[in-house]
C-alpha cells in the first residue's frame, strides 16, 4: 500500500471507472474529476477523448492541471472548438460522453440540486452556482456519475429543495439515473434505483457513513474495502498530472482554501517565470 491522501483516492476511484476509448466530459471547477480523467489517460485508457466546458472543445492530448492557465489543458490541445450552445445541443448529444457531476444536495434516488438551498426560489437561503446544462444532460444521458468530496447530511438529504439533475425518477422515458457515486467515505451504485454502498474507503465504517447521510443507506451484499491507490498512481498524480495540488481545493473551505489558493497561484506564477 502506498501513502496517499483522500483527494488522491477520490481521483483514483474516478480514473478506475473510465474504460478505454470513450469520451468523457468535464465541467467547470472540477479538478478532482480532471485529475481522474488524466490518470486514466496515463494508465489504462490511452485512447480517451475529452470534451470540456472550459475549452468548449474536444481533445485527445493533455496537459497538467493549472489555475491561471487552466485553459491550456483544453484550448491548446483541442482537435476542434465550438461554442457552449453548440457543445450542449449538438456535440454532447451525439458523443454521449461519460460525465461526473458534483451535487450540492442529493436524495436517495440520485436527484440532485445545484440551484439553491431553501424552498423559495426568489429568496433562497443560499444561491448555488446553477444548473448549467445539467437538466439537459441528465434527462437523456446514460453515463452520468457523481462525486461528493465531503460526505455529510448537508448534501445527502431526504428531499432536495430543487431538482437540477434528474435521478432514478419514475416515468422517465429517456436516459437513466446516475450509475456511480464516490465520496470521501466510500463508493456507491444505484442498484434498484437507490443509492447503495458498494465499498468503504480504508478506515471508514458503515456507522459513520450512515451518521453522515440523511436517509437510510442500503449496503451491497459484497460490500468490501476500496482498493487503495498504487504507488504509481500516486506518483503520476503528484508529479505529472497535478504537481500544484489543485485537486485538494475541492476538499477545503474557508481560510484553509484561501491559503491553499494563494500558495498554488504563487507556485504557478513562479513556474511560469522559470
Amino acid at each position: 500500500m502506498s501513502d496517499y491522501t483522500i483527494d488522491e483516492l477520490i481521483s483514483v476511484c474516478i480514473a478506475r471507472r473510465i474504460p478505454d476509448g470513450v469520451v468523457v466530459a468535464q465541467g467547470i471547477a472540477t479538478p478532482l474529476v480532471a485529475a481522474g480523467y488524466l490518470l486514466a489517460k496515463c494508465t489504462h485508457a490511452p485512447n480517451l477523448l475529452f470534451a470540456s466546458a472550459i475549452g468548449q472543445g474536444v481533445c485527445q492530448d493533455w496537459a497538467p492541471l493549472g489555475l491561471a492557465q487552466v485553459e491550456a489543458l483544453w484550448l491548446g490541445k483541442a482537435l476542434l472548438n465550438v461554442g457552449f450552445a453548440r457543445a450542449v445541443t449538438e456535440v454532447l448529444p451525439r458523443l454521449r460522453p461519460l460525465e461526473f457531476f458534483r451535487p450540492a444536495q442529493m436524495d436517495a434516488q440520485g436527484n440532485f440540486n445545484n440551484i439553491a438551498l431553501g424552498g423559495d426560489y426568489r429568496r433562497p437561503r443560499l444561491r448555488l452556482p446553477g444548473s448549467g446544462g445539467i437538466p439537459d444532460v441528465t434527462t437523456f444521458e446514460d453515463n452520468v456519475c457523481l462525486y461528493v468530496p465531503r460526505h455529510s447530511r448537508v448534501t445527502f438529504v431526504p428531499k432536495v429543495d430543487f431538482v437540477a439533475g434528474l435521478g432514478h425518477a419514475a416515468g422517465r422515458t429517456h436516459g437513466a439515473g446516475p450509475r456511480y457515486l464516490v465520496t470521501d467515505l466510500g463508493q456507491f451504485d444505484f442498484a434498484h434505483g437507490r443509492m447503495r454502498l458498494t465499498s468503504l474507503h480504508p478506515g471508514e465504517t458503515l456507522k459513520r457513513v450512515q451518521a453522515k447521510t440523511g436517509f437510510e443507506v442500503e449496503v451491497a451484499p459484497d460490500c468490501a474495502e476500496t482498493p487503495p491507490p498504487t504507488a504509481e498512481e500516486v506518483r503520476l498524480l503528484r508529479e505529472a498530472i497535478d504537481p500544484l495540488g489543485i485537486r485538494r481545493l475541492e476538499l477545503l473551505a474557508g481560510t484553509a482554501k484561501r491559503d491553499a489558493l494563494r500558495a498554488i497561484v504563487a507556485a504557478e506564477a513562479a513556474g511560469m517565470r522559470a
